[in-house]
């Protein structure tokens, strides 16, 4: 997710400033001049690059989409039974890291998604079937059983992840945490996962415990 020293070309530098300008002010009441202004260019560059303020906006939304795309992955049954018996938090460790880097990410995300625009829905279809993917090709193997109604199931889980963003002053208040702090995420994400656990099978479950053999326990700990 973070921009390399490499990658913050002039470029890089726009997209990053209208992310943070969008984050805070929403889209509407960010203008191109302002953006060059802060990103420390010309406006013709902005519009060199991205053709128009809403090009600019669209090349932010792919980035925030391709971002946590890239989190997510394309765990294995090891991965993800460990992270929900708790026993491997790399993932949560990465975002916790990438959300310190980019803390706007997450308020660009709530703006986008209370747009609701074809852009908000896009982004809704895109993880929908994403998580579908996911949790058949589990359900295949054995490892999770997501009821009756996979699609439903899937926009379960997937309502719950962008709830948390949608509602998360009122959690605040509601808490006495920020479920999205470094601190307060751990603490959201491992009653999370303990929720999800419900889901997994025996054999799933099996793939949690200690087989003894150095080589396989090995394996199961390195992606």
């Amino acid at each position: 997710m973070r921009s390399t020293e490499s990658d913050l070309t002039a470029k890089a530098q726009i997209r990053d400033t209208a992310l943070r300008l969008f984050a805070h002010d929403g889209f509407d009441a960010v203008s191109v001049r302002r953006i060059a202004t802060e990103a420390g260019v010309s406006p013709g560059l902005v519009l060199h690059h991205f053709g128009s303020k809403a090009g600019l906006r669209q090349a932010v939304d792919e980035y925030v989409i391709a971002s946590f795309d890239d989190l997510v992955g394309e765990p294995t049954e090891e991965e993800v039974v460990a992270a929900l018996e708790g026993t491997d938090t790399r993932g949560l460790d990465l975002f916790i890291e990438q959300m310190s880097f980019e803390p706007h990410v997450l308020d660009y995300l709530r703006r986008m998604l209370l747009t609701d625009d074809d852009a908000a829905r896009r982004l809704v279809r895109h993880w929908h079937e994403m998580s579908v993917r996911m949790l058949g090709q589990w359900a295949e193997r054995g490892v999770l059983d997501p009821g009756p109604d996979l699609p439903v199931r899937a926009a379960l889980l997937l309502s719950a992840d962008l709830g948390v963003i949608l509602l998360r002053g009122a959690l605040t208040d509601v808490l006495g945490f920020d479920p999205l702090a470094p601190d307060g995420v751990r603490r959201w994400a491992a009653d999370s996962y303990a929720l999800t656990s419900l889901m997994l099978t025996e054999e799933g479950a099996a793939l949690a415990e200690p087989t003894n053999d150095p080589e396989t326990d090995t394996r199961k700990g390195t992606r």
